[in-house]
């Protein structure tokens, strides 16, 4: 069955609602369902662990950076009180010490930020790629031309027929691993 696009995924949505999922599967029209994948997530198995593992690491890393940043600040608050007493050679030295500490700042924010996305790909990817493939082969089980994600940001789905709902027996079929 080939499924032909009219203008975007919100006008396939439109023209299958409009017909009605069962006039549209009986006159050969694209079949269609949905998933809220948050919910699916939050009740894979490994799920709550791996979230709570990151949430520390970037606890870890939020520590780290107001560390670095109170540092900063009492830094550029002494050099404010003692700036009047300071030479212009003085002030000069001491303000470019405050710059290289703002760029080390900045540095070391960025480096915890790219190690904390890839700390959170390591851990959620797996998950996500078991939750994605489950979807897939109920996709495909089920001659689905398309599965919604409602959770999705955007989704353009403000409401939907229950029976189309695939979450619960997804989640299922991640529990069970079947």
């Amino acid at each position: 069955m080939k499924l032909f696009v009219v203008g975007s995924w919100a006008a396939l949505l439109t023209l299958v609602c409009a017909v009605g999922p069962l006039a549209a599967q009986q006159a050969g029209g694209a079949k269609v369902a949905y998933v809220n994948t948050q919910a699916i997530l939050k009740s894979t198995p490994g799920y709550a662990q791996a979230e709570s593992t990151f949430a520390k690491e970037l606890q870890t890393y939020r520590g780290e950076v107001q560390k670095l940043q109170a540092t900063l600040d009492s830094s550029a608050s002494d050099f404010e009180q003692q700036s009047v007493l300071l030479s212009p050679t003085q002030r000069a030295a001491k303000r470019k010490d405050l710059e290289g500490q703002q760029q080390k700042l900045e540095q070391r924010t960025q480096e915890l930020q790219t190690r904390a996305a890839t700390r959170e790909r390591e851990l959620l990817d797996p998950i996500q790629s078991k939750v994605n493939s489950v979807i897939e082969g109920m996709r495909a089980a089920g001659n689905y031309a398309v599965i919604f994600d409602v959770s999705a940001p955007n989704s353009g789905i403000v409401t939907a027929d229950k029976s189309l709902d695939l979450t619960p027996k997804v989640i299922q079929q991640l529990k069970t691993g079947t």
